[in-house]
């Protein structure tokens, strides 16, 4: 556990938000579709990894006010990369599942980030490289908690 009263771990923590803030606006950048914005993107990763969600669940997940969600589903939907079906049990809701479009279109937005991050990867050598590899379900994990 970090101990944010010790010097080492300070840096530590430091050094690794800096770090993973940089990497991720670097990141950014590698869209394959640059007309949506990086939360439209995130909106369609999630569902990607959870399936199909309500629109108040998708919200919860990507810490935005349903209102936002409302307008975001809504920019997906009429780019054809979501659709919105009644809810299996309350017809007063939606629920919002990815299309084909979508899923071909984070395939090759995937493929291309994972190319520049192995790009980036040969500049490293063996032993850093073998402490990222290690690393990365820690930080997987820091992800999600």
């Amino acid at each position: 556990m970090p101990d944010l009263s010790h010097g080492d771990d300070v840096a530590a923590v430091n050094s690794l938000r800096s770090a993973v803030m940089r990497l991720g606006r670097r990141l950014k950048h590698q869209r394959v579709d640059e007309s949506l914005s990086p939360t439209e993107m995130s909106v369609l990763g999630t569902l990607a990894r959870c399936g199909s969600a309500t629109p108040g669940e998708l919200a919860r997940k990507e810490h935005v006010q349903p209102p936002s969600m409302t307008r975001i589903v809504a920019l997906l939907e009429s780019k054809g990369l979501v659709r919105l079906e009644p809810h299996p049990e309350d017809r007063r809701q939606k629920v919002v599942s990815q299309t084909e479009r979508s899923e071909v279109m984070l395939e090759e937005s995937r493929r291309k980030r994972n190319a520049w991050l192995a790009s980036l990867a040969e500049g490293l050598d063996e032993e850093e490289w073998a402490k990222l590899r290690a690393a990365a379900p820690v930080l997987e994990k820091l992800a999600h908690l």
